[in-house]
């Protein structure tokens, strides 16, 4: 293995190995997250799974349900029941938007993330923590116009790994995240 050798069994710590494993193809990614960033996560998810979709829009369709028959019954609009169904309403709404606030005071006070994209998997460096995740962990990846979301692979895709596209950091690195991305883990 002259060319591009692999650093296993180096004794590296992670940090030294930015870059150097395949430094041709590996992506640099810097950061702030975002709550958008998050939400975009959930919403490829939601997408993915349909259970929550489905179940949140049944949820408001019974109480629509609920709010037109009690109208049509009394002959005119109970302020209760409208209330109550505008309340229902923006919960169904917002939702997501709470879960991604939420991710975002779980998340934000970490500083700058940053995050290289190799053929060995995932590094994520914050000031506080590094991550490494190998490809196996992943089910598979979907692209959106701002954004590469990664779904782990368990049933409920309790882990997603949101890479902003406007994190990379040099020119061709979005071609090249793509590239490594399709290398090792489908689209979904």
């Amino acid at each position: 293995m002259a060319e591009g050798g692999s650093i296993e069994g180096t004794g590296n710590s992670a940090g030294a190995s930015d870059g150097v494993t395949e430094g041709r193809t590996a992506v640099q990614l810097a950061y702030l997250p975002q709550a958008a960033d998050t939400l975009v996560g959930l919403r490829v998810r939601e997408r993915i799974k349909r259970t929550g979709l489905i179940l949140r829009w049944v949820f408001l369709a019974l109480w629509a349900g609920q709010w037109l028959l009690s109208a049509v019954g009394r002959g005119s609009i109970d302020v209760v029941s409208t209330v109550l169904f505008l309340f229902v309403l923006l919960v169904v709404w917002g939702y997501p938007r709470l879960q991604a606030a939420h991710v975002q005071r779980l998340v934000g006070w970490q500083g700058e993330y940053r995050a290289t994209v190799s053929p060995d998997g995932i590094t994520c460096r914050n000031d506080h923590s590094t991550l490494v995740q190998k490809w196996s962990l992943f089910q598979g990846y979907r692209e959106t116009a701002g954004h590469f979301v990664l779904l782990s692979r368990d049933p409920n895709i309790m882990c997603l790994d949101v890479l902003p596209k406007r994190a990379v950091q040099e020119s061709g690195g979005v071609d090249r995240l793509r590239a490594i991305l399709d290398e090792h883990t489908p689209r979904v």
